[in-house]
């Protein structure tokens, strides 16, 4: 993977010398969030808390529906805290909940980077060729994660194929987690490019807040169905079915987009 140097150099200047009076804006750079790789919620996240239920003697797992449900939550320990209320392990009053609430969460994560890497978790349909196209166009491909680098790099790896990303943002790289906008500005800062020039992936809620507040435009991949996100630029099941996505139409979204946008801020 190239230094933040090497890719500054290449990209002739950094993010902060971007002109804002230019009258085009070209797309120079891509920036997944690792949940619009592939669904590491529910393959991932959705399996280590069964495992941790089952290893605190808990007899119940999470199914995918139930999961989806929860993830309105944006905190992993809420999660937990309700699951548990509503299995009447515990009451609203019961001060332990919290304290067993955290206790899973720990439990989670530790297994859940001992068993990330043996899932074998399969990238999102039509990913591959997606990135495959934008490379080829001479995009910059960048992931952010709030995963450990240990295992979201050879994560990545085994997703997209060897040499094709060329930075991965980890947990530490930043202060501050998603949905904080620090991971996406880092990608950025790596690449060498300003927001204008870059399109953001994401496959979740947290991940479009972080992007949007980054500066770049973004695309949301659900997974599932097609919901109302005001806020993307565009939302898509998936990277295939009978009309892919395709990195001239994240040009054009990204065209239309940019000059909305200098619009509305002139």
């Amino acid at each position: 993977m190239p230094t933040t140097q090497e890719t500054t150099w290449r990209a002739g200047r950094f993010w902060w010398d971007c002109a804002s009076t230019t009258s085009t804006c070209a797309l120079r750079a891509v920036v997944f969030d690792l949940d619009a790789l592939t669904d590491i919620e529910c393959d991932g996240h959705r399996v280590a808390y069964n495992a941790a239920f089952a290893a605190h003697g808990l007899d119940f797992e999470w199914s995918v529906v139930r999961y989806r449900q929860l993830l309105a939550l944006s905190d992993e320990r809420q999660r937990v805290a309700a699951e548990l209320r509503k299995r009447g392990v515990a009451t609203e009053v019961d001060v332990l909940t919290k304290l067993l609430a955290d206790e899973i969460y720990t439990t989670k994560t530790m297994l859940f980077d001992e068993l990330i890497l043996e899932r074998d978790l399969a990238p999102r349909p039509g990913l591959v060729d997606f990135v495959m196209d934008a490379v080829g166009a001479g995009m910059q491909i960048a992931v952010v994660t709030n995963g450990q680098r240990g295992w979201a790099e050879p994560l990545v790896r085994q997703l997209v194929g060897e040499g094709l990303v060329e930075s991965v943002v980890s947990a530490e790289d930043v202060v501050k987690p998603t949905p904080d906008p620090e991971a996406h500005r880092h990608a950025l800062w790596e690449l060498g490019v300003c927001p204008d020039d870059a399109i953001a992936i994401t496959g979740s809620a947290s991940g479009l807040r972080a992007a949007n507040s980054a500066g770049m435009p973004t695309v949301v991949i659900t997974g599932e169905g097609t919901p109302d996100i005001p806020a993307a630029l565009a939302v898509r099941p998936s990277f295939d079915g009978a009309n892919p996505l395709r990195i001239a139409d994240c040009q054009r979204l990204h065209t239309t987009w940019w000059k909305s946008h200098k619009t509305s801020a002139a």
